[in-house]
Formats: C-alpha cells, sequence, structure tokens
C-alpha cells in the first residue's frame, strides 16, 4: 500500500518502512510516534482513492528516528561596484522519520 501524504509543507508519496528527511516536527524527541491526517491519495492493490483535498479517516504514523541538522548552506549577496557583500550560513533543522503504518478506513 502506497499514500501520499502532506508533511511540514511538502508531499511525499511513501509506503510501510520508507525513511524521510523532513523539517523539524515541532516538540518531538527520538522515539516519539507522530500521526499525520494529511493524506492526499492512497493507492491500494492497483485501486487509487483520491481525497478532495485529503482522505478523511485516513492516516500516516510515523516514528521519529533523529532530530538533527542539515548541511550548512551559504547566502552571499553582493552588489557589484558599490562595496556591498554579505555572508550568512544556514542549517536546516531536520527530522529523521520512518514510516510504520498506513491506516485508510
Amino acid at each position: 500500500m502506497k499514500a501520499t501524504i502532506k508533511t511540514q509543507g511538502t508531499q511525499f508519496t511513501v509506503e510501510k518502512g520508507d525513511k524521510l528527511f523532513t523539517n523539524r516536527f515541532p516538540d518531538t524527541e527520538e522515539g516519539d510516534q507522530v500521526k499525520i491526517d494529511e493524506v492526499l491519495m492512497i493507492v491500494e492493490d492497483g485501486k487509487s482513492t483520491f481525497g478532495t483535498p485529503t482522505i478523511e479517516g485516513a492516516s500516516v504514523t510515523v516514528k521519529i528516528l533523529e532530530n538533527k541538522k542539515d548541511k550548512k548552506i551559504i547566502v552571499f549577496k553582493k552588489k557589484r561596484r558599490q562595496g556591498y557583500k554579505r555572508r550568512r550560513g544556514h542549517r536546516q533543522l531536520l527530522s529523521v522519520i520512518e514510516v510504520e503504518s498506513i491506516d485508510k478506513k
């Protein structure tokens, strides 16, 4: 069974056992279980069920494996011949999650 979910502003198509990197879930620790109710589509035995925009009663349960930071990216701004330069770094907060179950009602 596959499901397309929307979480933390992005959409993923997942199956049981998949591991994903998403934006950090607020107020969670490693080992916590999170229930995602925004299920947009479910494919089961070749039959698709679409939501308008979500499927009522459907949910995906995920387990937080790790909360960490992504690699640093450098944000550099410059205007030529003006003497204007700005250099900043940014590290995105991430959660590593694993899909435990897909429930359809």
